[in-house]
């Protein structure tokens, strides 16, 4: 069984992607960046504002699919210049206070629309 999910909660895909497909017990998210879901305009900000905005979006969209942040088991941060990764890690942590799940980042040379952060998770469903 596989599942398309799709909220106006989240940014709409930006190009040819599901927000997140349900799969075999597992929720599979596309990557998401700052982009505020009401105007689907990336938000103003520094990398903390623009990962507080992606961990919005994450969480909006796992409540589609009925799951949520504290099912997610894997994810992969995207950042721009890795010298933003404490300011990152300080927000991100806040979202995950107690058992967070596997995680890779690495620093890119460029994300969509040129945001700072772009964030991807796989969670239970």
């Amino acid at each position: 069984m596989r599942d398309v999910i799709a909220t106006k909660d989240g940014p709409q895909a930006i190009g040819p992607y599901s927000q997140a497909i349900r799969a075999n017990g597992f929720v599979f998210l596309s990557g998401q960046v700052a982009i505020d879901p009401a105007t689907q305009q990336v938000i103003d900000g520094d990398v903390a504002a623009q990962t507080d905005r992606v961990m919005t979006n994450l969480s909006a969209i796992l409540s589609a699919a009925g799951s949520a942040l504290g099912k997610v088991v894997r994810s992969t941060v995207f950042l721009k210049n890795m010298g933003d990764f404490a300011a990152m890690n300080e927000v991100y942590g806040r979202y995950f206070p107690s058992a967070p799940p596997a995680r890779s980042t690495v620093e890119v040379s460029r994300l969509p629309k040129d945001v700072l952060v772009e964030i991807d998770v796989i969670a239970l469903a």
